[in-house]
């Protein structure tokens, strides 16, 4: 082993362990190690920067731009409504949003798919008074599960795609996937739509629906007195009646922009007191309207004009995930004053202004209905049924379809080279206003896209130093003697693992080297070894981290981190029974 491979080791490791740790964001993980291997002199200096040109990250941003063309437009939005009932059953629900969320995710982006249809399914849920937990978990599966089925799905295929042109001279075609990816899908919708569904935790999913929902919603406010409040010079106790009657519960008070400690219900109550409560925002809503209590904003800050309310789940790479209301300046910039948030059914002790937004918290935003868009939008936040605004421009569905289907089919048919395609589109989308150019650059994921362009390179090297060949090599002589689709059963499952604690892409990247590499030591096709890689990369179905559309349910499911294995592993196990003989009859060995 050479010194360089040693140390890019090293480095890929030190990655791995900080991704794994999720003490720092990962787009600044990898841009950090791309520095240090350039300033090493791992990386050359002519490569430190190629990623960011690489055609998958160009891809990958053009079609997430594509992605909220297509949500803004309103077609899918529509249609999906037309398809859903409220007197559907439940089984017939979840086959139903199912079946959309995968068709969906194989003409988009499959974050934007669930994006689209979470706020549908979670009216959905309210309206029948059961969980969003029995819903949630089989609808994000199966948008993951269609991003298997073509190249625009999921980042992890335009990866293996671009990567296994460098390495084979190829790239492979929109629907080369499709084989494969249409087996994955289909028996793992059928799953979660007749079985998955019945695995998640009983004690939590199925119990007295109406009363679960409403805990499920329950927001931590900060309320104060309204000028010549009636309560001023009681006590808080004296609040605990009216409070019950509206199923809201009083948690404490802020003095002097500090939570009283110990028990305050003996606290006589003044003029500059904030009252701190528990509750839907109904009950909430249903107490202001009994008390001299009003939400706890900033008069001096606070716009004129009609207030409105949104619900939002925060994804990860949102603006605020880390930092507070008071870091973002969210009042003071945006008019838009944080009034609730609900965080997996836990309390939280701190001021609301001051309290450290996390991936999965759901914020309830108050504001002038016509800044309450652009705040959400600016945040990054996806808004939620029930008090949510509308994005969509449904005059335009028909254009943004259009446009999309004649980019799709150019690329298809070699026409026009994908990344021309999509971009061709994008221009479109915005010269007819489908896009709003103020929104085109909010479209991408940029922590995304900063992690591919910085992992291209990183890994570049560790397979020109040989690096990958060592793995494959070791994995072979570990693995002497089993046949070869063998091998490729545990390349698969070692990428499962991988997928379920790291980010896709990363996995994606980290594996495709090394699947090339053992097909070459086993004189195997490395094609059946990519579109393994594919697969399992994508396969994130045992933690709400492995993929960004199970942390976006993480929050309004109301869901435990152990929840999601329950169902994630049979699941898991089933796609590699489904795959693998398709690889094999479709890609042989």
């Amino acid at each position: 082993m050479t010194t360089d491979q040693i140390l890019l080791f090293l480095l890929t490791g030190g990655v791995l362990v900080f991704l794994v740790w999720g003490r720092f964001r990962y787009d600044l993980v990898a841009f950090g190690a791309l520095a240090i291997g350039a300033v090493a002199g791992l990386i050359p200096n002519d490569q430190v920067f190629s990623g960011f040109g690489h055609p998958a990250v160009v891809i990958i941003a053009l079609v997430l731009i594509v992605s909220r063309g297509l949500s803004r437009s309103g077609a899918i939005e529509l249609l999906a409504r037309k398809l859903l009932s409220a007197s559907h059953g439940l089984r017939t629900h979840i086959g139903l949003m199912g079946g959309i969320s995968a068709v969906l995710s194989t003409i988009m982006n499959n974050v934007a798919a669930l994006a689209l249809l979470m706020p549908i399914d979670i009216q959905a849920a309210r309206r029948a008074k059961r969980s969003p937990a029995v819903t949630l978990m089989p609808l994000s599966f199966a948008s993951i599960l269609g991003g298997m089925v073509t190249l625009i799905g999921t980042p992890p295929n335009i990866v293996i795609a671009t990567f296994r042109e460098d390495a084979l001279g190829e790239p492979y075609s929109m629907f080369d996937f499709s084989p494969v990816g249409i087996a994955v899908s289909l028996a793992g919708v059928l799953f979660v739509t007749l079985i998955g569904w019945r695995l998640i935790p009983v004690d939590r999913s199925r119990r007295d629906t109406g009363q679960e929902l409403s805990e499920l919603i329950d927001f931590i406010y900060e309320a104060r007195l309204t000028e010549g409040s009636d309560l001023v010079g009681q006590t808080l106790e004296s609040l605990f009646p009216v409070a019950e009657d509206c199923e809201v519960n009083v948690l404490g008070l802020v003095r002097r922009g500090q939570r009283v400690r110990g028990s305050s219900s003996g606290e006589e109550l003044k003029k500059s007191d904030l009252i701190v409560l528990e509750g839907t925002p109904e009950a909430i809503e249903r107490l202001f309207g009994q008390t001299d209590l009003d939400y706890a904003t900033n008069r001096d800050e606070e716009k004129p004009g009609v207030r409105s309310v949104v619900e939002v789940v925060v994804p990860a790479g949102s603006r605020i995930v880390g930092r507070s209301a008071m870091d973002v300046r969210l009042l003071y910039r945006h008019g838009a004053a944080l009034i609730g948030v609900s965080r997996k059914g836990k309390r939280t002790y701190q001021r609301l202004r001051r309290l450290k937004i996390e991936a999965g918290d759901i914020l309830l935003l108050q504001g002038q209905e016509g800044d309450l868009e652009t705040t959400v939008q600016w945040l990054g936040a996806l808004p939620l049924a029930g008090r949510g605004i509308e994005f969509v421009q449904r005059s335009k569905a028909w254009k943004a379809i259009s446009i999309f289907a004649v980019a799709i089919v150019a690329a298809s048919t070699g026409i026009v080279y994908l990344p021309v395609a999509l971009a061709a589109a994008v221009v479109a989308y915005v010269v007819l206003d489908v896009i709003p150019l103020s929104e085109l650059f909010d479209a991408v994921e940029w922590p995304v896209i900063v992690l591919l362009a910085s992992m291209i390179p990183i890994g570049a090297a560790l397979e020109a130093s040989g690096g990958t060949a060592l793995i494959a090599q070791t994995i072979v002589s570990w693995t002497g003697g089993l046949p070869t689709v063998a091998v490729l059963v545990i390349l698969m499952v070692i990428t499962m693992t991988l997928s379920d604690i790291l980010n896709n892409v990363a996995t994606a990247l980290i594996a495709a080297p090394i699947a090339i590499d053992i097909a070459a030591q086993l004189n195997a096709n490395p094609d059946a070894f990519l579109m393994g890689v594919a697969v399992a990369a994508s396969c994130a179905f045992l933690t709400p981290i492995g993929h960004k559309n199970n942390t976006l349910i993480l929050g309004p499911g109301g869901y435990r981190f152990g929840d999601f294995w329950r169902m994630g592993l049979p699941l898991e196990i089933l796609v590699l029974v489904v795959s693998v003989p398709a690889i094999l009859v479709f890609w042989p060995l």
